[in-house]
């Protein structure tokens, strides 16, 4: 099956493979199953091309054949594909011979899929007990083995093109997942949209070094990066993240590797209790561009800690014990490079407004003239919760002292269950942002002492005004046209009476 195929139905192919679980797990448990199998599925396939691609220029010389096949980008080994698994797909042990063939993986390649001894498939088993006992576990795994095997998910370069095809389809089941996962959802995706305003927003140029110290599936990361290829034509940028839930950070490792982005740091750890990305002194490593989508006010977020935090981070105040907004809001400041370094995060509302230790670190943080820009979103937009959020924009060095509050909450497409932007939406923003000027009912440059007087409270609509007045009524206008009405209805009713006096009713 030569044919190149497109993304929908490489998408459609992977979101009928899920029926395997649907009705036997959830899919927040399933879908680490379906995106390692992809992973699995496309490295087989990658391997299978190249080596086919050799034998035809060289002949039946296995030996020279392998000798060639080092130098690929990703080592597998004879035993350990997609392909060893399909053949005995009937045999008892389909979950600890999946399991083998990962662990084989990981060991054949080094530090590909491994940082400080944690490997990516470290959190994820197929032999495991959620599929059932192993009767009903084998026979759900050899029907995965069969969905991928389907011609549909021939994902061999020469019939895919594009390394961009496998990323896009990895994305396309992170967003379903996230879409269909309830209140987990938000722990590892960031709508595509409201990343790709952010990376608009935050405008990264080659050779910056950008951070998601909350990096999820590393969505919002790479979209960052995207945005200079897209720009500049240049792959010159580094990304880094940190994610503390195992398995997602697994999901961005894969992501990454999928996506071609090899100058990536992703660590696990939690990233205010224990951040990971230090440099050779053991300081917190500086970059060009924070931004994350942290989750909204963590509850158990590390307040015990944070008052004898080494990298005094918290100098500015320490959060509240049950939500860590601010925690990592402060984290982000710190590592921001002296003079390029600008930030973009998500929040909720409460951000903007709450007093007492958030107040306080809310004040010092306009006092140092760190904040630039609040923009309001529409509600709807995030996976997980309903609640409207905004995105604070830092800067280490601003030109001025003003603040532009952007109020695009009411600018959205409606979904049946998410709202989405549109690219005006995030046109508009991006525009508004950057002009830096007043808009009628919609943007408002704020003074640094206007935001004073307002006792350092950030709410939008303290400074952007959408009240609409309604239009006067006309009162002599409505009385006429009542009179008008009362006029045809009697016509009516003596047109009415005369038509039942013909069919006989008195």
């Amino acid at each position: 099956m030569n044919d190149k195929i497109n993304q929908d139905s490489i998408n459609k192919a992977l979101w009928n493979a899920c029926d395997t679980f649907r009705g036997t797990i959830s899919a927040d448990t399933y879908k680490d199953f379906i995106l390692t199998m992809l992973f699995l599925k496309y490295i087989s396939d990658v391997w299978q091309d190249h080596y086919d691609g050799y034998k035809k220029e060289y002949g039946d010389e296995p030996e020279l054949i392998e000798e060639m096949m080092k130098n690929e980008r990703f080592v597998l080994p004879k035993t350990a594909s997609f392909y060893a698994l399909y053949e005995r797909r009937h045999e008892p042990g389909n979950g600890e011979r999946i399991d083998q063939v990962l662990h084989a993986i990981e060991e054949a390649n080094g530090t590909k899929l491994k940082d400080a001894g944690k490997s990516v498939f470290q959190d994820i088993s197929f032999n495991t007990d959620k599929l059932g006992e192993e009767k009903q576990k084998n026979t759900i795994l050899r029907h995965l083995l069969e969905d991928f095997a389907k011609p549909e998910l021939n994902l061999k370069p020469s019939r895919v093109g594009t390394l961009d095809v496998i990323g896009n389809a990895y994305e396309y089941l992170i967003k379903n997942f996230a879409a269909s996962g309830g209140q987990k959802a938000g722990e590892f995706y960031t709508p595509p949209e409201v990343s790709d305003l952010i990376a608009e927003l935050l405008d990264p140029q080659p050779g910056d070094s950008i951070c998601d110290p909350a990096c999820g599936s590393g969505s919002l990361l790479m979209k960052c990066g995207r945005k200079i290829v897209t720009n500049h034509g240049s792959k010159q940028y580094a990304l880094y993240g940190q994610e503390a839930i195992g398995s997602t950070w697994s999901l961005a490792k894969m992501n990454m590797f999928l996506h071609g982005e090899d100058n990536h740091k992703i660590e696990w750890g939690d990233t205010i209790r224990n951040p990971k990305l230090l440099d050779k002194n053991g300081d917190l490593m500086l970059f060009d561009i924070a931004t994350a989508n942290p989750p909204f006010s963590l509850d158990k977020w590390g307040h015990d800690e944070a008052e004898h935090d080494k990298f005094s981070r918290f100098r500015r105040g320490v959060p509240p014990k049950t939500k860590g907004d601010y925690a990592f809001i402060l984290h982000m400041i710190e590592t921001l490079k002296p003079k390029t370094g600008r930030m973009g995060v998500v929040v909720p509302h409460g951000v903007l407004f709450r007093g007492s230790s958030e107040g306080k670190i809310r004040k010092q943080l306009i006092d140092e003239n760190l904040l630039d820009a609040v923009i309001g979103l529409p509600e709807k937009l995030f996976y997980g919760t309903g609640i409207p959020a905004a995105i604070l924009i830092f800067k280490k060095e601003k030109s001025d002292t003003d603040v532009i509050f952007i109020d695009a909450s009411r600018d959205f497409k409606a979904g049946k269950n998410q709202n989405l932007l549109t690219v005006e939406n995030i046109a508009k923003i991006v525009a508004t942002y950057h002009a830096g000027n007043d808009v009628d009912k919609y943007a408002y440059v704020a003074s640094i002492d206007e935001i004073k007087e307002n006792d350092y409270n950030l709410n939008i609509p303290r400074y952007v005004d959408t009240f609409e007045e309604e239009e006067e009524i006309d009162l002599m206008a409505v009385r006429a046209e009542r009179i008008q009405l009362k006029a045809q209805l009697a016509e009516l009713e003596g047109e009415m009476e005369g038509y039942l006096k013909e069919l006989g009713y008195e």
